[in-house]
């Protein structure tokens, strides 16, 4: 594959089904490594799929090969030579904003890790609300076997997921989980055989996308703040999020369709 300054191969593809935006790491070549240009297609993408209101699930996966993310790019680390600390600020700039707008945009995401998710690409695979796996995936955090810190959310997500102790452990010692240690640890939702992946992901993406968003949305922010707020704050929120989505259009549908018995429609 050629460098991202001689291609014009988007390094991030974006497509519609429907109600469900699919956006595919594009460098299959390099282990979906992620560079300068990559980041910053993630972080346009990430912004266009929490602005357009016409989009109510994200399902983020990669192209296929051995790996679903490698993680940050190292040749292009290399070759900054002393101006790595200047190319890194830039770079988690872009990668750090698509991370944040998938955390907090009010709409679902599935992440779909069809291979390895090492390093960054390990943050990315843990922020899916459903995270689906191929069997043959593994996980790493990889980061300080190059004698680095990490990136992308990992040293927050980890301990929320497994607690502090389990996460020391994952990001100190590099350690390779299997799809199947990384289930029983609670850090992806179900392993789906690979011949079943993309339209078991796609199937899972729809049924979130035919869902009440604006009740998913409130309950992604609760989640995510649940950590950092006490009870008595939590449950302020957690009433107000309640009154707003009972008085939605799809709140008052789903109360409907429950007394009347019937199945609510959420398309609306």
């Amino acid at each position: 594959m050629n460098s991202p300054d001689q291609s014009d191969t988007p390094s991030v593809l974006f497509e519609r089904d429907g109600a469900v935006a699919k956006l595919t790491l594009n460098r299959a070549a390099v282990a979906n490594a992620i560079d300068m240009r990559l980041a910053r297609e993630l972080m346009l993408a990430a912004i266009k799929c929490d602005e357009d209101e016409s989009i109510r699930c994200v399902l983020l996966t990669a192209s296929a090969g051995r790996f679903f993310c490698a993680g940050g790019d190292i040749r292009s680390f290399l070759s900054a030579g002393s101006s790595i600390g200047s190319l890194l600020k830039e770079m988690t700039a872009y990668f750090h904003m698509a991370i944040a707008r998938f955390a907090r945009m009010n709409k679902p995401l599935v992440t779909a890790v069809n291979g390895t998710a090492a390093g960054a690409g390990f943050s990315l695979a843990l922020l899916g609300d459903v995270v689906l796996s191929v069997r043959t995936a593994q996980f790493t955090s990889a980061y300080s076997a190059l004698g680095v810190s990490s990136d992308g959310g990992l040293s927050w997500l980890l301990p929320r997921l497994v607690g502090l102790r389990r996460a020391q452990e994952l990001m100190m010692s590099n350690r390779m989980l299997s799809a199947e240690e990384a289930m029983n640890l609670g850090l992806i939702t179900r392993i789906v055989d690979a011949e079943s992946f993309p339209a078991e992901a796609l199937r899972v993406a729809q049924e979130l996308a035919s869902g009440p968003t604006l009740a998913y949305g409130r309950i992604r922010n609760l989640l995510f703040r649940s950590s950092e707020s006490s009870l008595e704050s939590h449950l302020e929120q957690e009433s107000r999020a309640l009154a707003d989505t009972s008085r939605s259009a799809h709140g008052q549908e789903g109360i409907s369709a429950f007394v009347a018995k019937r199945k609510p429609d959420f398309s609306h």
